[in-house]
């Protein structure tokens, strides 16, 4: 009884992560339709020289990306696969969305340059510690399980 109540909830939870995957592969479909159009419409007016539309257009792009390493984090789960991999993938996310971050950060966001350097600070140590888990994980062959 309980092992068929556990295959039960494995399917189940299966069901979910391919409906996930389905879905965040809708969704970058529909964001690199959307980033097509953002671009064919500046074109004609001459947007697409201003530089902070082209920053517009990397920031999409970069989250067009971190929606591509979700899914296929998402599918590899789905497929069970080594949770090295796993682990490669979510890092991968993780430097990704930090350079996004970096290239939309604005210190005129923050209401003091105090603020704005300790979250300069922050993204840099995030980076720094993603990359060194990046090195530690491909280059010494150290496993992260």
């Amino acid at each position: 009884m309980a092992g068929q109540i556990s295959r039960h909830i494995s399917q189940f939870v299966q069901a979910v992560e391919l409906a996930a995957a389905g879905l965040f592969a809708l969704l970058f479909g529909i964001g690199v339709v959307d980033l097509a159009l953002q671009i064919a419409m500046t074109v004609p007016t001459g947007a697409i020289t201003d530089p902070l539309v082209v920053i517009g257009f990397i920031e999409t792009g970069l989250l067009l990306l971190i929606i591509v390493e979700v899914y296929q984090t998402v599918v590899a789960y789905v497929r069970q696969t080594d949770t090295r991999q796993i682990v490669r993938l979510v890092i991968y996310t993780g430097v990704i969305a930090m350079v996004r971050k970096v290239i939309i950060f604005r210190t005129s966001e923050y209401t003091t340059v105090q603020d704005a350097l300790l979250a300069a600070m922050a993204y840099t140590v995030i980076i720094l510690g993603l990359v060194s888990l990046l090195y530690v994980e491909r280059k010494l062959g150290v496993s992260l399980d």
